[in-house]
């Protein structure tokens, strides 16, 4: 069979869609025809498809390698719900568990088995793989395996085994976040040969940008969580305290939230991770640790309480908001104490310069006043030709004033306290605060006390990172984090050399570029609606089987459904994320919910078109008789045929046995070759002496219809 067909056929059948996104086909392709590769796609961009489909057309299992316990899990649950035979083994399984996979695999039934680096690298599954028929490697995470990555781990350095043991077997890198020092030393530790490298665009235009002051952090958190009340969302703290903190006062404050952090028991971790996954509980406030290789698609919102250590992390995090395409709101809360308590950690690590280089960059894009999406894009070698249009600067473009004189008394005051100083005393100085240390150190008495005072506190922390920002201060971080004035800053303190800065957003740092809520139309009010009961039948199938919900559907696939209403096989086919399984699995129940929901939400045919028809259906499934019907329904009894009729052209009903028999399909049968008649049932009426009514006479036309029986 042409390979074209197969791979479309395959796209469709197994994860319900009818075309690729950027570069899958020809990354899938490259993958078949044997080569080695490097995909570089942002979370959300459909990597995982780039080794599962070659999986599921070739012959033999395809080795995916990945560090994530919860990766393997969620991608297993995934692929099984569409039909492919996949499984995983790593320290999370028992002894019989694991038996049970690895005898699945000695028989050949999986087409994809997941493992981690140090059970591909142990000796016994080296042996059972080396008997087998392995139709490919998938190294996901990959830029794990570089030094210069963001995420460097030791189990990874080892994986240039697998080129080595299968030469000829495809691997196939994948990597989220890789700049291009990253990825060329993904292709040599790895020890691909003539890798292909596809860099898939970075641009998520669903994700929201934003940056905000760290001030009253946590009151800004919780509006935003009010106003995604009930939906998931991601919280990132830097340290352990903070999260718990943070999730008790959420807790407190009505939300069903819950924290996360490598100090918890494993148990308790899983415990959390579970019910996020499951939309038992929609909020988490997590360190970094959280996420990595989670599945979920329905998050629409990603919160950094504090600012990150680099712009890989960053963009990897964000990554996990919106992964089914819908609009997801991303704030990161940034603050001098964030920057130096970020210096610290990078000046302890054993990668001091790379660290403080990445640190810096990401400190760039938090003060920056250009297009955000413009840096995350030029950082990882994309260029955004036209500003993004949905981040905070693109929104509310920024107003720049000469800010000399403000910066020369900030350079004064620091001149005056002899470089002795972090920003917090500089800040109070200016402003000619009251507080007792500044009395007890004499710092009263100096000039440029007080010089200040008509900006607030927050409004010279601003000003302060911008000076830092552009190279008028330094932070000595060697003497306990003192400001230090520049060669940049003596030129503006004593050659009045000028200065633009951005002003400050407003007070409060109220929730930026949310219009107005408009007054919402009756059909956007039924398909919210519809919407929120999909997503219950979700849950409760998801629950009943075990499986997190969006295995079952995507937000997007049931937002589909509620829009375009599927009230037959047909059109359940036509919504995206529907395959072959899953339609025959969950298709019915769904069409039928969205049908009870129409009914009974008393829409109008003006609303929905055949509300009449799906009226007397849902009674047809209550079991209820065409006389019952035309009672219940105040219709007369030919008009409940006609809606029979129409109900089994469409293949909503499979048969119509009961209702009218053979010997009477022949009847109308034997009429219409006689009238020629096949649209007007009064010529067929007569024909028949008018021994039969007008319902059964359309419903053996629609019988005809239906097996091409039907003369012309």
């Amino acid at each position: 069979m042409d390979q074209d067909k197969v791979l479309h056929d395959s796209l469709k059948k197994y994860f319900g869609f009818d075309a690729f996104r950027p570069l899958q086909e020809e990354i899938i392709r490259s993958v078949l025809s044997g080569g080695d590769c490097l995909v570089v796609m942002p979370t959300g961009s459909g990597k995982s498809i780039c080794y599962q489909l070659p999986a599921v057309v070739s012959k033999g299992t395809f080795i995916v390698v990945s560090p994530l316990i919860a990766l393997m899990k969620d991608q297993v649950e995934s692929l099984k719900a569409n039909g492919i035979a996949a499984g995983f083994v790593n320290s999370s399984l028992e002894y019989h568990e694991e038996k049970t996979v690895m005898t699945d695999l000695q028989s050949g039934r999986l087409k994809l088995l997941y493992l981690s680096p140090e059970k591909l690298l142990s000796r016994s599954m080296h042996h059972q793989l080396k008997s087998l028929k392995i139709s490919g490697f998938a190294i996901d995470e990959a830029h794990c395996i570089s030094v210069w990555g963001h995420d460097f781990r030791e189990e990874y350095s080892k994986l240039d085994f697998v080129k080595k043991q299968w030469p000829a077997v495809p691997v196939i890198a994948l990597t989220a976040t890789a700049d291009k020092v990253t990825r060329h030393d993904i292709v040599k530790q790895l020890g691909l040969k003539n890798a292909r490298i596809f860099l898939s665009s970075f641009n998520r235009p669903n994700l929201s940008l934003r940056v905000a002051t760290g001030q009253r952090v946590y009151q800004q958190v919780k509006s935003i969580i009010d106003r995604y009340k009930g939906q998931s969302g991601i919280v990132y703290c830097l340290s352990r305290k903070t999260c718990e903190e943070v999730a008790a006062k959420l807790t407190l404050d009505g939300h069903n939230a819950a924290h996360y952090h490598a100090g918890m028991d494993r148990n308790e971790r899983t415990k959390v991770q579970e019910d996020f996954i499951r939309d038992n509980v929609p909020v988490i406030v997590a360190t970094i640790a959280f996420g990595m290789g989670i599945d979920k698609s329905n998050i629409r919102f990603v919160v950094h309480y504090n600012m990150p250590k680099n712009i890989e992390g960053y963009y990897q995090e964000i990554g996990r908001g919106g992964r089914d395409g819908l609009s997801c709101e991303t704030v990161m809360f940034y603050s001098y104490r964030d920057v130096m308590v970020l210096r610290g950690f990078a000046e302890e690590s054993g990668q001091k310069e790379i660290q403080l280089a990445k640190l810096r960059r990401m400190q760039q894009y938090a003060e920056a006043s250009v297009c955000r999406r413009r840096i995350l894009l030029t950082y990882f070698g994309e260029d955004l030709k036209e500003d993004c249009g949905n981040c905070d600067v693109c929104k509310n473009p920024p107003s720049v004033f000469d800010a000399t004189i403000t910066v020369q008394k900030a350079l004064s005051a620091l001149k005056r306290l002899k470089e002795n100083v972090g920003m917090g005393t500089l800040i109070d100085v200016l402003r000619g605060s009251q507080k007792g240390y500044l009395f007890e150190k004499g710092y009263h008495e100096i000039k440029t006390f007080g010089a200040g005072r008509d900006l607030n506190y927050t409004e010279w922390q601003h000003y302060l990172l911008q000076m830092l920002h552009h190279g008028f201060i330094e932070i000595a971080y060697d003497r306990h984090h003192v400001l230090r004035i520049t060669e940049a800053g003596n030129e503006v303190l004593f050659k009045n050399r000028k200065v633009r800065f951005v002003r400050p957003t407003e007070k409060g740092d109220k929730t930026l570029y949310l219009k107005p809520e408009r007054k919402k139309t009756k059909k956007q009010i039924l398909e919210e609606s519809l919407f929120e009961m999909l997503c219950e039948l979700r849950k409760m199938i998801a629950d009943s089987k075990g499986v997190p919900p969006y295995v079952i559907f995507s937000d997007a696939t049931l937002h589909e459904m509620a829009e375009e209403r599927p009230f037959t096989a047909d059109d359940m086919l036509l919504i995206s994320g529907v395959g072959d399984h899953k339609l025959k699995e969950y298709g019915q129940v769904f069409i039928d919910h969205i049908i009870d929901f129409l009914v009974d939400s008393g829409v109008t045919g003006a609303q929905v078109k055949g509300i009449s028809y799906l009226k007397t259906y849902k009674l047809l499934r209550e079991r209820l008789t065409i006389p019952e019907i035309a009672k219940r329904r105040k219709i007369h009894d030919v008009t409940v045929y006609s809606h029979l009729a129409w109900l089994y052209e469409k293949n909503m009903i499979p048969s119509v046995e009961k209702w009218i028999s053979n010997e009477e399909i022949t009847k109308v049968q034997n009429a219409v070759a006689v009238t020629g008649s096949t649209q007007e049932l009064k010529p067929i009426f007569e024909r028949l002496d008018g021994k039969m009514h007008y319902g059964k006479i359309r419903l053996a036309l629609s019988c005809l219809k239906n097996k091409n029986q039907l003369l012309p």
